[in-house]
């Protein structure tokens, strides 16, 4: 699988900013999507965006597109610390790109990094039980494998378009 570019490598011009732009506002209404599994949870989309954010233009760009491209979800859930976690995920995607880790690792070391921040507000903040907590950690955790692999592929063919 393709490695993100580093930082010093990304080049910031129309094409990339107006991609921000698209990456930052698309989570928004990708997350009215959930594909529920026969496992009994869901697959949240509005991640890949974030995950292509982060593994196309660096950190910066995927703490954007986590905070504000979970602006939706936070409100639909009546959860704010979405906001947080999310750009948690996005940045730490993207720096674990930066720092030469495939898209796939880098994605799921940011996950890690975001799931205590995760389970410390949905529990003591928002009052959601463990066992709930639990199952949405494994719904989240499948769908950042998913989103990861989709937003790698994707990746190398924007990179090209983008001119990053």
């Amino acid at each position: 699988m393709p490695q993100a570019l580093t930082r010093t490598e990304a080049r910031w011009n129309e094409k990339t900013i107006g991609a921000l732009a698209v990456l930052v506002l698309l989570p928004n209404i990708l997350g009215t999507i959930n594909l529920s599994t026969p496992w009994g949870f869901q697959i949240h989309v509005f991640q890949a965006a974030i995950f292509l954010a982060a593994l196309l233009l660096g950190r910066w760009a995927g703490l954007v597109a986590g905070s504000v491209g979970s602006l939706y979800a936070a409100a639909a859930m009546g959860n704010p610390f979405i906001l947080f976690g999310n750009a948690l995920l996005g940045f730490f995607a993207g720096h674990f790109a930066e720092r030469g880790f495939r898209p796939v690792a880098a994605v799921m070391l940011a996950f890690a990094i975001q799931l205590p921040w995760l389970a410390v507000t949905d529990h003591f903040l928002m009052g959601l039980s463990w066992s709930f907590i639990g199952g949405l950690a494994v719904s989240l955790a499948a769908s950042n494998l998913l989103w990861a692999v989709a937003a790698a592929w994707a990746a190398v063919p924007l990179r090209r378009f983008l001119g990053c």
